[in-house]
């Protein structure tokens, strides 16, 4: 008879949404997260038997989201993960490891009182595990998008039979930044720093490949935030195609374009510190 054993496992609550105001005379403070829980640990029984003397209801991981904000504030989303993954391990005997993703989509006031105005799809992001081993914090942004209309190149690569490509000295470059930087230990306040360091740098960077322009990008959140370790960019090719004008009897140098939805190029990597050892724990669900 076959036989068989339980694998790695967890559980929580997903995409708990969470507004929250923070009401001042000089006017409000608007906080829109998107929190998501996952918890390890003794949970075999709870698989095999249905016993579930071990499990903590995803309805209360829920309600804890709700009452630490009210309770703790919202000062920053790494913060406030960590506050939330060391309780779960810390608070439940059966729990021996946490993870809490945070997604924050910002808002601008308009009148400096009452009145937000959503941005577009750019959303902030907080990754914490934390277990008897430490905690471990990752910010990032996920949809920053950003294009330039020049400064970009691509040539000198591989040609074969299928190669249609031409090769430019002058192309637009668009991407999608998709980027997660890991800190040596707290967060503090990095994030508008990395945030402005990736964009700088896809601007200051004249660029031969989307490949140098993502560790060029790396590179410069590194040098700008001394406590970040490592940086992790997933970037795609948004292609842009100059369209043929000449069958209406019209040139096009270099201002009518074409924005290609897909296939697109999926350029991806990381950029780390020499004397880092250390490995972003990477759960796998």
């Amino acid at each position: 008879m076959p036989t068989f054993a339980l694998g790695p496992n967890q559980y929580g609550k997903a995409e708990t949404r969470i507004v929250r105001v923070t009401r001042g005379p000089g006017g409000d403070e608007l906080t829109d997260l998107n929190v998501s829980v996952s918890l390890r640990g003794d949970l075999a029984a709870s698989h095999l038997t249905g016993d579930n003397a071990a499990v903590l209801p995803t309805d209360t991981q829920k309600n804890t989201v709700y009452a630490f904000a009210r309770e703790h504030g919202i000062d920053g989303i790494e913060e406030f993960a960590t506050r939330l993954a060391r309780h779960f391990v810390e608070s439940q005997p059966g729990i021996h490891g946490a993870r809490v993703i945070v997604e924050q989509h910002p808002w601008q006031p308009v009148d400096g009182r009452h009145t937000f105005r959503r941005d577009g799809g750019e959303i902030r992001t907080a990754t914490v595990h934390h277990d008897d081993v430490g905690t471990q914090v990752v910010s990032g942004v996920r949809d920053l998008v950003l294009l330039k209309t020049t400064d970009s190149e691509f040539h000198g690569f591989v040609q074969d039979r299928y190669t249609t490509l031409p090769e430019t000295r002058d192309r637009i470059l668009a991407t999608s930044v998709n980027a997660t930087w890991r800190h040596a230990g707290p967060a503090g306040d990095a994030y508008g720093t990395a945030r402005a360091a990736l964009i700088e740098a896809f601007a200051d960077t004249h660029s031969l490949a989307l490949q140098q322009t993502l560790y060029a990008m790396g590179e410069r959140v590194l040098a700008a935030c001394p406590g970040v370790v490592e940086v992790r960019l997933s970037l795609p090719n948004r292609h842009h195609f100059l369209v043929d004008l000449a069958p209406f009897g019209l040139d096009n140098p270099n201002e009518v374009y074409y924005a290609a939805d897909r296939p697109y190029g999926l350029i991806e990597g990381s950029v780390r510190r020499d004397d880092d050892v250390a490995e972003e724990v990477a759960w796998s669900f």
